[in-house]
């Protein structure tokens, strides 16, 4: 029973990085299609991990600002309740760390572009502090550098 559920969440994980090439790939609009079948079938009791990982590269497929940050909302809440839903020293509790410098940092830019600095700068400072978990790899580089980038715009302001 247990490896039929772990099957099926890496099947998820799978359909969700296909969606995730798509986008890197340039198709937005088909990245966004497949996302939001994915997303109305996970539904709101999904697991966290995926609706976090599911919402975070959906707020990329939106060209309405406001909804970008609808989308970064959602991953943001959805991991903060995979702590309640799983124990701590579970593997995807350390994915989930790691992916709260981005969260944030995303959150920032989406306020800045409504123009709403004051919130902007609360994430900003979020994911300058959650960045110590990052590794000093490609990723936890280019998310370092993006913070960066972000504060230098806003002091620029």
């Amino acid at each position: 029973m247990v490896e039929q559920q772990e099957a099926s969440e890496d099947a998820v994980m799978t359909r969700i990085g296909q969606a995730v090439m798509l986008l890197h790939g340039g198709d937005r609009e088909e990245a966004r299609n497949r996302f939001g079948l994915l997303w109305a079938e996970l539904g709101a009791d999904g697991d966290a991990l995926h609706r976090c990982t599911l919402a975070h590269y959906m707020a990329d497929t939106q060209d309405d600002p406001g909804d970008e940050l609808a989308w970064d909302l959602r991953a943001l809440t959805a991991a903060e309740g995979l702590s309640d839903e799983r124990p701590a020293e579970h593997r995807d509790s350390l994915a989930v760390q790691a992916f709260y410098p981005s969260l944030h940092l995303n959150l920032a830019a989406d306020y800045l572009k409504l123009q709403r600095p004051d919130a902007a700068r609360i994430h900003l400072r979020q994911a300058r502090d959650t960045a110590d978990v990052l590794d000093d790899d490609g990723y936890g580089g280019g998310v370092r550098a993006a913070i960066e980038r972000l504060e230098l715009r806003m002091r620029g302001q």
